[in-house]
């Protein structure tokens, strides 16, 4: 019964296609009526929690949909292509976006191994994704519900506000993507910090060995770590990291060869054949595409 109530609230406040803002911290609520092809994405450490419609996630070069039975964890940026392709106004995407809160899932996360006595470790056979989901257990629904019901007054936001998200993430800690959420924001959080480390500084020039050493690491165990986290090497994952930004920015409206440059590549010739490798077409040729698009809709 929650869903449905969050599925009327959206309902409510978001009149006309988009994302809003909430009075929340951190939480926005969206409802899309057209279709959006699969495009170029950066997803924040973030929950998206769908209530009608679906949504599809390519990452590296996997296909994924989601709906409102279960929720997206993401712990790690992540470079993606998502899109709404069903979308329409009788059957639109609806939903809540929540940001995680790094400070206050780490400290909940340490918190909740200090109460059980139990640290999380990483297992040979269970490997924590920078992406995954998780059903939309009791739980997570109460929790989410009653966070987005501050939404109705600012007293109760101020009051309650930080409790609720607390108390959401404890739900998240608990549900399905616990575990990945727990090697991301508690103790051994190495590839984490490696990824915030990259994302942060795409434009420079970046070696595996300087990122092994940054979390104490070895280059084989970094690789291997990562590669389990994100289902990409180390290398794989910059260059798709830089691929995906200078193509938010093209999308944009910037110049190909500023676009470039902006991410870290040296050599433009460099850039359309890694370009094309992952998108299928040079960069102009994309931008005209993705602008052909936007005047069809």
């Amino acid at each position: 019964m929650s869903k449905e109530l969050i599925k009327q609230l959206i309902d409510t406040k978001v009149g006309q296609s988009g994302m809003i803002e909430t009075r929340i911290s951190g939480v926005q609520l969206f409802k899309i009526t057209e279709p959006i092809r699969c495009a170029p994405a950066l997803y924040e450490p973030s929950i998206t929690a769908i209530v009608s419609g679906g949504k599809e996630a390519i990452w590296n070069g996997n296909k994924h949909y989601y709906d409102k039975n279960r929720y997206i964890c993401c712990t790690m940026s992540m470079p993606i292509e998502a899109g709404t392709p069903e979308a329409s106004p009788d059957n639109p995407l609806m939903g809540v976006y929540i940001s995680l809160n790094a400070r206050v899932m780490t400290e909940l996360t340490i918190e909740l191994e200090s109460a059980t006595g139990v640290t999380y470790k990483v297992k040979e056979s269970v490997h924590p994704q920078g992406i995954s989901t998780a059903n939309w257990d009791e739980a997570f629904t109460d929790a989410l519900y009653r966070l987005i019901m501050l939404e109705k007054s600012p007293t109760d936001i101020a009051i309650l506000g930080s409790s609720r998200i607390r108390e959401l993430y404890y739900a998240i800690l608990k549900g399905d993507s616990g575990y990945a959420v727990r090697r991301s924001f508690g103790v051994g959080n190495e590839i984490a910090r490696s990824i915030e480390l990259l994302s942060s500084n795409l434009n420079e020039s970046v070696t595996i060995e300087n990122l092994a050493h940054q979390v104490g690491m070895s280059r084989a165990v970094f690789h291997r770590k990562f590669k389990q986290a994100t289902n990409m090497s180390p290398i794989q994952f910059v260059k798709s990291m830089r691929l995906n930004n200078a193509a938010m920015k093209i999308a944009e409206g910037r110049n190909v060869n500023v676009a470039a440059m902006e991410v870290g590549y040296v050599s433009s010739s460099q850039f359309s054949r890694d370009f094309k490798r992952m998108y299928g077409q040079a960069p102009k040729q994309w931008s005209q595409t993705i602008e052909r698009n936007n005047n069809k809709s």
